[in-house]
């Protein structure tokens, strides 16, 4: 009996959403290439072809946009929720349970679609309010004359982004939407097969996202950075890392065997807006740069690389997000993947139930508790 750990290489679907090519670092979204949507789409555009497996037209894109704008807003007990939760809790906790309010709100006559809008436009709205609660700031509402990126960073940061910084947003965003069928994904399938509801089937891959090999990975390599505190410093803790065999936060991947995509376009816009805000976002590039050359000289025969999290941190950071954050603006991407192989699964569904082989005793004599 093979046992799969992991479920490593084991196929639970098909799909037309999302195609991996691991040995040559390529990534396709519905057949169009990563570097040409991050280079000529938005989120919003994007999201729509991973939802609906085509780009839109002028009107759809203008409906979709218009839909997603106006269900921006948080009701009142959803606000009042964020006000009073624990200022101490982990944001993804809060994201997870204001989804679970949120499907509390909802009923039978709810359609797919409109659920799917919720979850889209919510998510960053969700965060943006618990991070300005969380600081003692007043939240910001949501701002109609802005895109989806740009709105996100408006209600996190209370000031109106520059241009550079909603392309790196969107980018960001575009980036994080779909990666196959990984953790969070399955997860979110799991509970789909039930036949459970959509904010239940969220609800499991934002559990699964929060994991620190997961979703949290991003944060792990900026405390990393931070830790390292200069370039000249880099070289003696990987080498001390490596000796200690422990791992070099944002390398590695399990489908990757070389550069990850995602990481390469990451990395131009790091750069960019190191050189943009300088200080102390510039210091944590030149460190991440610098961890990246000594890790690929040490790592890369192995066919080992920096992954998505590796400068996804550094964005996010140069962005306004505070690190504890960085997994939940991952889910408010994710969002759009998990829907999109939800709906794709349940259409020839079948409840997913894989099998454990046993390897402990059978016909053991029960002996009464006081003769034990």
């Amino acid at each position: 009996m093979e046992i799969k750990k992991g479920l490593e290489d084991v196929y639970v679907k098909e799909t037309e959403i999302t195609y991996i090519d691991g040995e040559l670092g390529r990534l396709y979204y519905r057949g169009y290439s990563i570097y040409d949507l991050t280079e000529f789409s938005n989120f919003e555009e994007t999201s729509y072809l991973i939802l609906y497996g085509k780009l839109p037209n002028l009107s759809e894109y203008e409906e979709y946009v218009n839909k997603l704008k106006e269900e921006r807003g948080l009701c009142d007990y959803l606000k009042e929720f964020l006000k009073n939760v624990n200022k101490r809790a982990n944001p993804m906790d809060v994201l997870r349970t204001a989804v679970s309010v949120i499907g509390m709100d909802s009923d039978d006559t709810e359609t797919l679609d409109k659920k799917i809008i919720k979850l889209i436009a919510k998510f960053p709205n969700i965060i943006a309010y618990y991070s300005r609660v969380r600081k003692g700031l007043e939240p910001v509402e949501p701002d109609p004359s802005l895109s989806h990126a740009g709105n996100f960073l408006y209600m996190v940061n209370g000031v109106k982004p520059s241009e550079d910084e909603v392309k790196a947003m969107d980018v960001a965003m575009i980036l994080h939407i779909d990666h196959e069928m990984n953790a969070s994904t399955f997860a979110s399938l799991v509970v789909a097969s039930t036949l459970s509801d959509l904010y239940s089937s969220i609800i499991a891959g934002i559990s699964a996202l929060k994991g620190p090999l997961h979703g949290g990975a991003n944060y792990e390599a900026l405390k990393m950075f931070k830790e390292i505190g200069d370039p000249d410093n880099v070289e003696k803790y990987i080498l001390n890392r490596l000796s200690n065999k422990q791992r070099i936060m944002g390398f590695g991947h399990r489908i990757y065997k070389t550069y990850d995509p995602r990481a390469r376009i990451l990395k131009n816009y790091a750069r960019l807006l190191a050189e943009k805000k300088g200080g102390e976002i510039k210091r944590l590039y030149e460190i991440a740069s610098k961890v990246e050359e000594i890790g690929v000289k040490y790592l890369g025969p192995k066919g080992i690389y920096p992954n998505v999290d590796f400068y996804s941190s550094i964005v996010f950071y140069a962005l306004g997000f505070e690190p504890e954050f960085f997994p939940t603006v991952f889910a408010s991407a994710r969002v759009v993947g998990w829907i999109a192989h939800i709906m794709e699964y349940i259409k020839d569904n079948k409840i997913i139930r894989p099998k454990a082989y046993y390897r402990g005793e059978i016909g053991k004599r029960y002996i009464p508790i006081e003769s034990r």
